[in-house]
């Protein structure tokens, strides 16, 4: 809401309306420009405040969202702290006006109209009360401009406005100020996400549990130079500045929320009783309140700035105040602004079934469609459909609704509202339907590497100066690079330097600095080019790339090759010998560092011995020295769709470690005695020896179980040793597999529950390593085989070492999901048509069991529901026992396991190495870790922050080839179904491949802008131009003919045909929608 303001000068006292501004345009004075009218209205709407407080009288009627935005449309600049001071009651406008009175103020110069010579020029002045209300760059940069003489020395002008210039960021708080926030609970730490569809969109966990929405931070401003990553400390603004959720605020006016308690454990308000106004008269408006009709063509031009003003304004678009949806503001009911032009025209069409806007004449029009609608995403403004050349004369009576409720809404990039937008009657609204924001004070840690890959461009301004360096990560902020750090001949041929991207790290962000400063280290090459574009996401995610240091290889066995390598003997005297058992190891087949294996034989008593045998890095990896260093600072091999960046040396990784057949290796493993039933009789863990003799494939291990009485034969294998035949491993990966499903339904009828989330495979061309082709990876027996082996090793190692170091272990857990997003999920999967139980991850499986499939249907059905259900998801995270309070609060909320940790990739994993080391001592082989909880818990975090950066760049890669190949192979056209439905916008999974794309309305040929309906579920109808159906019926073209336009409604669920195209800017794609009719339109 816009701040009260004492009134002006031009404004006479008393003045009941402003029904001199609004009257027929030969009696009425001179409009005053936007700033000066904006500033009138403020003033009168503190009168009418002031007045109705000392009356005593009852809240009147609200100003609609229409009326708001044309207001806040006219308004410059930024409230200041004094203009929020008189806003919150702490100083009167009287206390303020004489506080400004009392300072020295300067002579304003004349304001010339744009449109009249000099000599005839109308005085408008910025009295000395407003100085000082409003801060920010546009209305200072505004304010100098007019107080300049027309011949002002632009040098002096422009150290003006640099000394007046106020921080655009809040200064950081001190640390006292920090530790007594945080220590009485009015600050909050955590770590900030900022949304990489929307960087004006930010979180931070709610640290208040399980049942809370995640804090949100709005705005560059509020976010106050943090970046994605950053640990940083945030303040809970307050309630009225609290975000409400849609779904749950119409669910608690109806009467249907699903909740007794509130979030503070008070029950819950009842929802007040809305009363019809007690206003004048007339046709209601779209909200309820009742409006006069008006003459539209008397009022459009006393309204609507004259396109000379709008076109000379000097103040830009980006700091204007943003319009929210819905926003209020209470004023007397005698006192009752007009509603805006476009939205008398509504009423007066809609309840006198007046003549359409086709009517009106063409000075009117041309106003109208200078407020055209903004689209949230950015997309160029579009005028109201309904007064478009051609399609005007078949509007109906309604088709200015759209128009109406998007008026200036493309100024906030989001689609909140916030409780002081809302009427009176819900301000007591239950913070159960509320989510809070908050705004960013202080940084504790900058994790972000503040590395960025982007192009440069030259200043707006053009600066010689500096060179504007804009990242290709929209979560990056650009950045401003000196002079002498550009190449040579950037500003002669700034357009020859667009073809190639360079790697940029921030170095600074002043408070007073709208951008931060970098520095340009190099160029990476052209953009678009694979290795480039990958080397600069590498860099980008801080992975470290370089070659191992002398230092760290020197930590290993001096040898010539792996071969010569062989195990001292000293191994043997301790180590359990399964050089003699059928081991063999199952993987990727091109995989080269194998770290895991497995046997199986059957014993006298008829029960098995199943043993899972993993690579002994910690035997060459010896603690704290230079190569544990690295290894500990990389923490994770990093999986690129064309090559692996290691944790540990090759010499390392793929040879002394890797477990490759008809070699004696050096393994940890664990061993169980299992009956018929797959119940664990006896279990041993020990250092031991083995000798694999056979490297499958999965495709080699899905074909044993697929196919049991197929005879194989050596040449259908990989090479197989000592004398092993093709029937011997083929019983033994069905035997494992035989116990495996018996254990793997144990465990989910235990609780457990698996998401899986679509993983894009490429087939690369052997000579240019490009994409030749993709599917989405499908998951087989052979892939559960192993994970379920791999899983009861994992929680194995857990409980032991957790029994042994109860305050030093390094376990994992899964929290589970956020409750009220979960709860929200629910309604959604109910009202589309696919219930699921989410109260517990048992329920979550039970329920999804329903839909799974082999039908087109069935498999679309699985990966929405999946979608959706991650949403609530949280990640696992590494943590140390002595560190977390309640063993409680160690379980893996996917797995259903009270212990869990990994231990099985000990090649690809520190915090494997960690276990290993901790299973070890904890066996007698080695002292006892020397680490602190607290260092245990820093080496977790650390690992989590890297396998975090690690899975971004891995499907960033995978979105990169993506896009190469759509690119060379497109355009391509796949079915797909909606997964998620915005204002402007709506996200879709292309199944085939296992990826969701947004699509925009601003994209589609469209002949007004869509409609869109809050749900759950959401609705977003689209009004296509007929001209772009090719495969109209006769019936639809009868209808589009009458129309003008072919009606599609997009919900979720709904199926539409996409169309990939590759885009101008290098690896990067868009989708697009065919259209398709309501009346030929799929659902799943």
């Amino acid at each position: 809401s816009l701040p009260p303001l004492p009134p002006f000068p031009f404004l006479p006292p008393g003045m009941p309306s402003l029904a001199p501004f609004l009257g027929p345009p030969g009696a009425r004075p001179p409009l005053p420009d936007p700033v000066m009218m904006s500033l009138a209205l403020s003033s009168m709407f503190h009168m009418q405040q002031q007045q109705q407080q000392r009356l005593n009288r009852p809240r009147a009627p609200a100003l609609d969202a229409e009326a708001t935005a044309l207001l806040a449309s006219l308004q410059r600049g930024r409230p200041s702290a004094d203009a929020e001071a008189v806003r919150t009651g702490k100083i009167s406008v009287a206390e303020l006006m004489g506080k400004q009175q009392s300072s020295k103020t300067q002579t304003t110069p004349k304001r010339p109209p744009t449109n009249v010579p000099p000599a005839q020029q109308q005085q408008h002045y910025f009295p000395p009360p407003l100085q000082g209300l409003f801060a920010g760059p546009s209305i200072s940069s505004a304010q100098s401009q007019l107080r300049q003489p027309p011949g002002a020395n632009k040098g002096q002008q422009q150290q003006q406005q640099l000394k007046a210039r106020k921080p655009f960021f809040t200064p950081y708080l001190t640390p006292d100020a920090l530790q007594r926030g945080l220590k009485n609970g009015s600050l909050v730490k955590g770590a900030l996400r900022v949304n990489q569809r929307n960087y004006e969109e930010s979180f931070v966990d709610n640290p208040e549990g399980n049942e809370q929405q995640d804090i949100v931070i709005l705005g560059l401003h509020d976010r106050n130079r943090a970046l994605h990553g950053d640990v940083v400390v945030v303040r809970i603004k307050e309630r009225i500045h609290w975000i409400v959720r849609d779904n749950m605020y119409r669910s608690w006016r109806e009467g249907h929320l699903n909740i007794s308690r509130d979030d503070d454990g008070q029950p819950l308000t009842i929802p007040p009783i809305k009363q019809d106004s007690p206003c004048t008269s007339g046709a209601e408006s779209e909200n309820g309140s009742p409006s006069k009709p008006v003459d539209e063509k008397s009022s459009v031009s006393a309204l609507i700035p004259s396109a000379s003003e709008d076109e000379s304004a000097s103040l830009p678009s980006a700091e204007l105040p943003t319009p929210k949806k819905s926003s209020t503001m209470d004023i007397p009911a005698d006192l009752h602004y007009e509603r805006s032009l476009l939205l008398r025209i509504y009423n007066d069409l809609n309840a006198t079934g007046g003549a359409s806007p086709a009517a009106l004449d063409s000075e009117t029009a041309t106003m109208i469609r200078r407020l055209s609608i903004h689209r949230e995403d950015g997309g160029k403004a579009s005028p109201p459909a309904a007064i478009e050349d051609g399609a005007a004369g078949r509007s109906p009576p309604g088709a200015l609704i759209p128009a109406v409720k998007k008026i200036n809404q493309g100024a906030r990039r989001g689609n909140y509202k916030l409780l002081s937008e809302m009427p009176d009657e819900d301000w007591g609204i239950p913070d159960a339907c509320l989510q809070k924001t908050a705004e960013v004070v202080f940084i504790a840690e900058q994790k972000n590497s503040r590395a960025a890959v982007g192009q440069l461009k030259t200043m707006a301004d053009n600066n010689r100066s500096w060179a504007l360096f804009s990242p290709g990560d929209s979560r990056m902020p650009r950045m401003m690079i000196p002079s002498d750090q550009l190449p040579t001949g950037f500003f002669d041929r700034p357009q020859d330097f667009a073809k190639f991207i360079f790697i940029a790290r921030m170095v600074e962000w002043q408070p007073t600095a709208q951008f931060a400063r970098g520095k340009l280290y190099r160029s990476l090459g052209m953009a678009g080019e694979i290795e480039p574009e990958t080397e600069g996401l590498l860099i980008a995610n801080d992975i470290d790339t370089r070659e191992f240091s002398a230092a760290a290889i020197a930590c290993l066995p001096v040898i010539e090759s792996s071969s010569a390598w062989t195990i001292p003997e000293m191994e043997f005297k301790y180590r359990r010998d399964f050089r003699t058992e059928t081991v063999f190891t199952i993987d990727p087949a091109t995989a080269r560092d194998l770290d895991d294996a497995l046997h199986i034989r059957q014993l006298d008593d008829g029960q098995w011995e199943v043993g899972v045998h993993i690579a002994d890095v910690s035997y060459f990896l010896q603690p704290n020295n230079e190569l544990d260093n690295w290894a500990a600072n990389r923490a994770t091999s990093v999986y690129l769709i064309h090559k692996v960046i290691p944790m540990l040396p090759r010499l390392l990784c793929e040879e002394l470690c890797s477990l490759v057949p008809g070699v004696d290796r050096l393994t940890f493993s664990v061993v169980w005695k299992l009956n018929d039933r797959a119940e664990i009789v006896d279990e041993w863990f020990g250092r031991s020896i083995i000798k694999s003799c056979v490297k499958l494939a999965y495709e080699h291990a899905q074909g044993f179980i697929a196919d049991p009485d197929r005879e194989w034969t050596t040449d259908e294998l990989p090479v197989l040793s000592d004398a092993r035949t093709p029937a011997e491993i083929a019983t033994a990966v069905r035997q494992l597999n035989q116990l495996a499903a018996i254990i793997r339904k144990r465990r989910f009828d235990n609780g457990a529950v698996r998401l899986d989330q679509p993983k894009l495979v490429f087939t690369l061309d052997a000579e240019t390593g490009m994409p030749s082709g993709c599917t989405f990876y499908e998951r087989k027996d052979a892939n559960s085989l192993v994970e379920e082996y791999m899983l009861m090793a994992n929680a194995a190692v857990a409980k032991r070492i957790e029994e042994h170091y109860p305050k030093t272990a390094l376990l994992r857990r899964h929290p589970p999901p956020n409750q009220k997003l979960m709860r929200e999920v629910i309604d959604l999967c109910e009202k589309i048509g696919y219930p699921v139980d989410g109260r517990s991850s048992g329920g979550l499986h039970t329920s999804l069991q329903h839909y799974i499939g082999d039908t087109s249907k069935q498999t679309a059905v699985m990966a929405v529901l999946t979608q959706l259900l991650m949403r609530p998801m949280k990640l696992a995270v590494y943590f140390c026992t002595g560190t977390v309070a309640s063993q409680a609060d160690y379980r893996h909320y996917a797995l259903n396991m009270p212990f869990y940790t990994h231990f099985t990739s000990p090649i690809r994993r520190y915090a494997d190495v960690m276990v290993h080391r901790l299973l070890a001592a904890s066996l007698g082989y080695c002292p006892p870790p020397t680490l602190t909880p607290e260092e245990v818990e820093m080496r977790a975090k650390h690992c989590n922050d890297k396998k975090y950066a690690a899975k971004q760049v891995s499907e960033a890669s995978g979105e990169m080839f993506f896009g190469v190949f759509i690119k060379a192979c497109g355009p391509i056209e796949e079915r797909g179904v909606v997964m998620n439905v915005l204002d402007q916008s709506f996200d879709v999974l292309l199944v085939r491949y296992g990826i969701v794309k947004r699509v925009y309305a601003n994209k589609l040929q469209l002949v007004r802008d869509p409609k869109f309906e809050e749900g759950p579920p959401p609705v977003l109808t689209l009004y296509w131009d007929p001209a772009a159906d090719k495969n109209r019926t006769d019936d639809e073209k009868a209808n589009s003919a009458s129309s003008g336009f072919i009606k599609q409604t997009i919900t979720i669920c709904s199926i539409v045909t996409c169309v990939l195209t590759s885009l101008p800017e290098p690896t990067k794609f868009q989708a697009v929608i065919k259209p398709c009719a309501d009346e030929r339109a799929e659902r799943l």
